[in-house]
């Protein structure tokens, strides 16, 4: 399922480095973070999704090469986005 259109709105102005910024690697794990919490409570009730796990599982593999490439291009702007999401310890 998509995020609702005001949900994604407001994830995407929250983290855009720029005005009109939706491309950036804050903005797209930003909004995969979402889908991936939403996708997490949704298997707390289905367990036998199989087909939905493995796009989670593929969401979560494009989110981990995002952050990889964020790490080593920008090491700060990696650090404030991880912590701002709450998805690293």
């Amino acid at each position: 399922m998509s995020i609702p259109k005001e949900r994604k709105g407001g994830i995407i102005e929250s983290y855009q480095t720029h005005p009109g910024d939706t491309g950036s690697p804050e903005v797209q794990v930003a909004l995969l973070s979402e889908r991936i919490e939403h996708l997490t409570e949704h298997f707390k009730t289905h367990r036998k999704d199989h087909h939905s796990r493995r796009g989670l599982l593929m969401m979560v593999g494009t989110r981990r090469r995002l952050l990889d490439y964020l790490k080593s291009k920008d090491t700060d702007r990696y650090k404030e986005l991880i912590k701002k999401l709450g998805i690293r310890k």
